[in-house]
């Protein structure tokens, strides 16, 4: 037992571990903590009931419930939509495979307000794909999951991919030999590899819709109680010189992140652990 301790505690020993802990503590604290706990600090030159007032204003909520839903939505999509295309970038050769690879990456290097704008064009009623629908695309919440789906694809597919190439097809053909169909291969010898990278993609993929903007901010319309993000609303507290009223609905949506976050971080660790037990 005493032996087995002493091992443990050998092996978790790493070679300037107090110093690189140290760096990781101050940066972290440097570029994220301090300006978090600005908003906090920013927040509490306002009484209760005026934080109260303003966080529960009717257009406030209405913008919480837009926001947190679109945001989900276009996760979803994501996961389904993103794991598709990893699955074909990894397992098939096709002409044009190296172009489609690289677009994946494109709205990781679009500006914001142009992805926006573009797909106001595209999916307005008089757009070259709005045109054909009956109903409205731009300016409703449609809209803004279309948005927040083209800003978020990348990260499930990032994170699905090198999963995917290291699970090989030698995997799928020993499946098969042993008797089980497609589906059964995917299901029980596929997936539950991909869950926790899965998860990683929807958790980075909600996140950025949460906190987006210049993407949103054309396609949506910007209609209080309907189409207007909180976002948008923080920016116009911002604009009003209203500092106290922006970092108070700042200080919601953080904590909502945080919490949302928290959630999927212990469903991942609980897959992880729960697959590698097997």
């Amino acid at each position: 037992m005493e032996l087995t301790l002493k091992k443990r505690k050998r092996n978790t020993i790493i070679p300037g571990f107090s110093l690189t802990l140290g760096y990781t503590m101050l940066y972290l604290s440097i570029i994220v903590l301090l300006p978090l706990s600005m908003i906090f600090f920013n927040t509490f030159s306002m009484s209760w009931s005026e934080f109260f007032e303003t966080i529960s204003h009717p257009r406030a909520v209405a913008s919480y419930r837009l926001t947190l839903s679109t945001a989900l939505a276009a996760g979803l999509m994501n996961v389904v939509f993103g794991t598709i295309i990893a699955w074909v970038l990894v397992r098939y050769q096709f002409p044009g495979k190296r172009i489609v690879d690289g677009l994946v990456d494109l709205p990781f290097a679009l500006p914001t307000a142009v992805a926006g704008i573009a797909l106001a064009t595209l999916y307005a009623p008089n757009g070259w794909i709005g045109q054909f629908f009956d109903f409205k695309i731009a300016y409703t919440p449609l809209g803004i999951i279309i948005a927040l789906t083209f800003i978020g694809l990348p990260f499930v597919v990032r994170t699905v991919q090198p999963v995917l190439q290291n699970l090989g097809i030698e995997i799928e053909e020993a499946s098969a030999s042993l008797g089980a169909n497609r589906l059964q291969t995917f299901f029980k010898v596929i997936f539950p590899e991909l869950i926790p990278a899965v998860i990683t993609g929807f958790s980075l993929a909600f996140a950025r819709a949460l906190g987006e903007y210049g993407s949103v901010v054309f396609i949506a319309g910007n209609m209080p109680m309907e189409t207007e993000i909180t976002p948008l609303i923080i920016m116009t507290k911002l604009e009003q010189y209203d500092y106290a009223g922006a970092t108070a609905i700042a200080t919601v949506m953080l904590v909502a992140s945080f919490i949302f976050l928290l959630i999927i971080n212990i469903i991942q660790w609980y897959t992880n652990r729960k697959f590698n037990q097997f």
